[in-house]
């Protein structure tokens, strides 16, 4: 089937992106506002860029009739985020924080969520996420008139001691953080199951 997305309606657009660019990673975003309410929510369309340096990018989409999220709203006024990494044990405190909720409302608090101050950063850091990043803001960049996405450096990373194998050489315990990614369709996620691994071709030089 072809799908000339240029004519399609934005709602299949939607459907043919997320129901086949699967599974995305989910960063559960902490922000602060300018006068100092932070808050919390979940997004999919976000994944690494790079390592040098280490860059991370969101996807934000604006409402049609509310425009943009608290969380974009804030870091595009302060330039400050932290990206968590969300474990399945903590796949509902996530979905609790989805709630559409007024500006005024911390949705840390209301999904009863601990938080710990951030090192480099001004949004707290959810303190039983086992992979959080501080970012600041690189650079952002208006798609579309209902969507921009923001690229942030990563100025710090925190992972809980427990899956991290060896600090010296970057390794962690990936399978043991048990991270959930985002699916098809309206309230789908996946853990990991069912891994393969390949062994890269060397130089055909």
């Amino acid at each position: 089937m072809f799908f000339d997305m240029g004519q399609l309606a934005a709602d299949i657009r939607y459907k043919i992106l997320t129901a086949t660019v699967t599974p995305r990673p989910i960063a559960w975003v902490t922000t602060r506002s300018p006068d100092g309410v932070a808050n919390a929510a979940p997004f999919s369309f976000f994944n690494v860029l790079g390592h040098e340096p280490p860059t991370v990018v969101l996807g934000l989409l604006r409402h049609p009739e509310k425009g943009l999220k608290d969380t974009a709203e804030n870091i595009l006024a302060t330039g400050e985020f932290v990206a968590h990494l969300v474990p399945h044990q903590m796949a509902e405190a996530m979905n609790t924080t989805c709630v559409d909720a007024p500006s005024e409302v911390d949705e840390l608090v209301l999904a009863g969520l601990r938080t710990v101050p951030s090192q480099m950063v001004s949004p707290p850091r959810i303190a039983e996420s086992p992979v959080a990043f501080e970012c600041r803001t690189l650079s952002t960049h208006e798609t579309g008139p209902r969507q921009v996405a923001v690229i942030g450096e990563v100025v710090c990373a925190h992972v809980a001691d427990e899956f991290v194998l060896d600090a010296g050489k970057g390794y962690i315990d990936t399978l043991a953080l048990d991270l959930i990614a985002r699916m098809h369709g309206s309230g789908w996620y996946a853990r990991p199951a069912d891994l393969f691994q390949l062994v890269r071709p060397g130089s055909t030089a």
